[in-house]
This record gives structure tokens, C-alpha cells and sequence, in this order.
């Protein structure tokens, strides 16, 4: 079995998986198209991500409507596709929506999942002499900003009776984290799967705390508001949500074949795909888009514009769309425990 890490040159387009938050890089051209008909659904994705789920899980056949896929390689330029109206929907995860509407941007919520935050860590190397977050005073610490792991950094300080404040905030994209991380320039790493996981398999560091119980493990959906206005368009929409909430639930049946669909769509071994799928990506189940889930987006949020990273207050709730709730359960619903 390999134990060694992925380069970082290959490691790089990782950042763009559901869970990853951060980063500048754009969109990149010639995407698929798949299905028939008179309307194009202008869908923004990341790799790995939806078009590969749905179409492991067959969900991409007999569209009577066109999807065209754009692949972005993190969701705040995903987002700002979406206020530029050239993606009409688009994945992303718990923290890029709230920096768009800090943004002022013209984007809507429509559909979410809840999944563990297992994969949410904060990693020290083996020797490390760090056994609880309270250590961390003093210390220094890699993140990108404005990630999920951002915030999942910032919460779990506060838990643990310490603020941003208190430890040396190094900012770096997961690559040159990881090139911090196990060369030694820091003494912890907050990040997402399948870097937690990638790092665990290759025994080059361990867990000094997760953010189960500390960060709310929702992904998102997120529209362009004309997109929801085009009668047609939503009800492709609609649709599209569907399937990919059917695509949601194959993967939990089907985690093995799904770490081999993803591996060789990222690059990842096999291995830490599978690791990756079972701490957090077959957790996941479709959730509502309701008001815990709001107020936990507005937490999020108020956190980021006290630390002035955000301009203006946010209210997240002028930025969903509940239309597409249907009889789902409640965003609080507890996560599937992997098999």
C-alpha cells in the first residue's frame, strides 16, 4: 500500500472538492453537456463533485433538458459565476455563501446537505507534543481563509477558551500548507477531507480535534436569482435537484464503488478516496433549507464580520430560497453513520 502523499503540484486542484471553501482560481473551460431539449441549465461544479456523482449513480440519463458544466476550482469563484449570471446553480460549501452575500452578491441557497464534520480537523505531526486545543496558545497554525476550515479553526478556539487571536494564523492554500505541515514551518494544520484523510493515511500526522459538534456540516446549492425567476429554468432546476439527491443516497449504498469513481476523477489514491468517503461523504443526506439552518449560516457569518474579514452585516435569510424544500427533514437531522 502507498504511504507516501500526493504531490502538492497534484494536490492543488483538490481545493475545489464540496467541502473546500477557499482559493481565487477561476472556472476552466470545455465542459460537458449532457441531456436534450430547448433549455440549458448552465451548471457550475467542481471535480470530483456533482457531474461525477451523478453520473456514477446514472442519474445523467433521460434529461429533457440540457446541462452544460462549467468546473471551478473552489466556490468563491463558482459563486461569482452565479452573480454573473454564467452558471445558473452551482455546489459549494458551509462558508462561500456568506462571504457572496458580504459581497452583496446576487445568489440563492435553494438545497443543502448535512453531513458529519469528522473530516473538519485540526492535524499536528505524529511528534508533536500538542494533545488538546487549549495547547494551541502561541502556536502556529496553517488555514486557508475564508474556508470551511476557517471558521471550523475559529470555533473550535472558541470551545476551547481561546480566540484567533491567541495562536500564529499562518493563511495557506492546502498546497503549500501541506508543504508547512510535514517539513515542520508549523505546528498545525486546520483543513477539510480528503487532506485529513490523505495526512492520516500516510501516517504523517494526527487528529488534534474535529468539528463534530462545532461546525454545522452543511453543503449547499446555491442559484442565480434570474435563474429562479425563468419559469422553465426552475423547473429544470427542480429536476437537476432530484437527481442529485438520489446521487446523494447511492453513494451511501455504494461507498466502495463511489472511492473509485472519485479517485480516479481527483487523483487520490484509492485508499484515502475510500477513507475520505467513509469519515464524509457518505454521511450526507438531504436536508431542508429552513430556519436552524439559517441561523447557524448567520453564526458563520457574524463570526467573519466581528473578525472584519466580512464588510457589512449579513442577514443570510435574504439569501435563500425555500421552494425546493419538498417533505425533506429538518437541517439538524443527524448525519447517516458510515458503514
Amino acid at each position: 500500500m502507498r504511504r507516501r502523499l500526493v504531490p502538492a503540484a497534484l494536490l492543488l486542484p483538490l481545493a475545489l472538492l464540496l467541502t473546500a471553501c477557499g482559493g481565487n482560481a477561476s472556472a476552466g473551460t470545455g465542459g460537458d453537456t449532457d441531456g436534450k431539449g430547448s433549455v440549458t441549465l448552465d451548471v457550475g461544479d467542481q471535480k470530483g463533485g456533482s457531474e461525477a456523482v451523478l453520473r456514477a449513480a446514472g442519474e445523467l440519463k433521460n434529461l429533457d433538458y440540457k446541462i452544460k458544466w462549467s468546473t471551478f476550482t473552489s466556490g468563491p469563484p463558482l459563486l461569482e459565476a452565479v452573480n454573473a449570471k454564467a452558471v445558473d446553480i452551482g455546489g459549494v460549501g458551509n462558508t462561500p455563501p456568506v462571504f457572496a452575500a458580504g459581497a452583496g452578491s446576487k445568489i440563492t441557497v435553494v438545497a443543502a446537505f448535512h453531513g458529519t464534520s469528522k473530516g473538519d480537523t485540526v492535524l499536528v505531526p505524529n511528534g508533536s507534543k500538542l494533545t488538546e486545543p487549549e495547547q494551541l496558545k502561541g502556536k502556529s497554525v496553517a488555514v486557508a481563509q475564508g474556508s470551511s476550515a476557517h471558521y471550523q479553526l475559529v470555533a473550535s478556539l472558541k470551545a476551547a477558551g481561546l480566540t484567533l487571536g491567541d495562536v500564529k494564523v499562518k493563511y495557506l492554500q492546502p498546497a503549500d500548507a501541506l508543504a508547512a505541515f510535514t517539513s515542520g514551518k508549523v505546528d498545525a494544520w486546520a483543513v477539510w477531507d480528503p487532506y485529513t484523510s490523505q495526512v492520516l493515511q500516510a501516517k504523517q500526522g494526527r487528529v488534534l480535534t474535529t468539528g463534530d459538534g462545532i461546525t454545522n456540516g452543511l453543503t449547499f446549492q446555491a442559484a442565480a436569482p434570474s435563474a429562479l425567476k425563468d419559469k422553465e429554468k426552475a423547473a429544470a432546476i427542480k429536476d437537476y435537484l432530484e437527481r442529485l439527491r438520489r446521487a446523494t443516497d447511492w453513494v451511501y449504498d455504494h461507498q466502495e464503488e463511489w472511492a473509485k469513481v472519485w479517485a480516479k476523477e481527483t487523483g487520490l489514491p484509492y485508499e484515502v478516496a475510500l477513507a475520505s468517503v467513509r469519515r464524509t461523504n457518505a454521511s450526507r443526506i438531504s436536508v431542508a433549507v429552513d430556519k436552524p439552518l439559517i441561523a447557524s449560516e448567520q453564526q458563520i457569518a457574524d463570526t467573519f464580520t466581528e473578525l472584519k474579514l466580512i464588510p457589512r452585516k449579513v442577514d443570510f435569510a435574504d439569501f435563500v430560497d425555500t421552494r425546493y424544500n419538498g417533505d425533506l427533514p429538518a437541517s439538524t437531522t443527524a448525519a447517516r453513520v458510515s458503514s
